[in-house]
């Protein structure tokens, strides 16, 4: 008589949603393009620029697919996204993404500037509340569930009497400028890692702040 082997769900989870999608929320069009608001795009930007692929239009997205982390080995595959229907809707792109080429909600990780850190930190999370964010809350609201990994990257600067809306619409500071390319780079490696080494050991390794920053 053979004996019955049940399935754990993760080992199900692994099977089924092996494959992995970063998508960097963002505005489209010049007017937005050096917002704070598309700190997520410009990660994602750069992870493109190290893996190289050239963006399609799908699911009102411009997505790269089959991009790898340069890795032993050939690295993690994975694709990229941005979406291109203004951030308070990122939700609609995103789910058609993964209802097309189904990706499951936590092999999702969704990147995006979070007034609340101040500039030169970032936390990675597996699961929460948007806490605010319009576009964290519009794709988890189309995906149906909390447990969405996600990156916030730290936008406060030192001046705190803007109007949230139109600091978040505002380009960074020139004394800025410097940190948020450094921090740009920290952060496409803190994505790299949780491809290739999971959410736990990533949070780990690159939750607080910019190495350079701490005491």
């Amino acid at each position: 008589m053979s004996e019955t082997t049940q399935e754990h769900p993760a080992d199900a989870s692994a099977r089924e949603g092996s494959r992995k999608l970063v998508v960097g929320l963002g505005n489209p069009g010049a007017r937005y393009a050096r917002t704070r608001h598309n700190y997520g795009f410009w990660v994602v930007d750069e992870l493109v620029r190290r893996c190289g692929g050239v963006p399609e239009d799908i699911c009102n997205a411009r997505l790269v697919r089959g991009a790898r982390t340069p890795q032993a080995e050939g690295g993690t595959e994975f694709d990229l996204a941005q979406p291109q229907t203004y951030m308070n809707r990122s939700g609609l792109a995103v789910r058609c993404l993964a209802q097309r080429f189904g990706y499951d909600p936590t092999q999702i990780l969704v990147v995006y500037d979070e007034v609340a850190l101040p500039l030169g930190t970032q936390r990675m999370r597996g699961r929460g509340s948007p806490a605010g964010h319009r576009g964290l809350e519009s794709v988890l609201e189309n995906l149906r569930t909390d447990e969405v990994p996600r990156l916030r990257l730290g936008i406060r600067g030192a001046e705190a009497d803007h109007e949230l809306a139109d600091f978040v619409l505002s380009p960074f500071d020139s004394s800025e400028s410097e940190l948020v390319e450094k921090c740009i780079q920290w952060a496409a490696d803190a994505c790299e890692s949780w491809l290739d080494s999971g959410l736990q050991d990533t949070m780990n390794r690159f939750n607080g702040a910019f190495p350079e920053l701490s005491p």
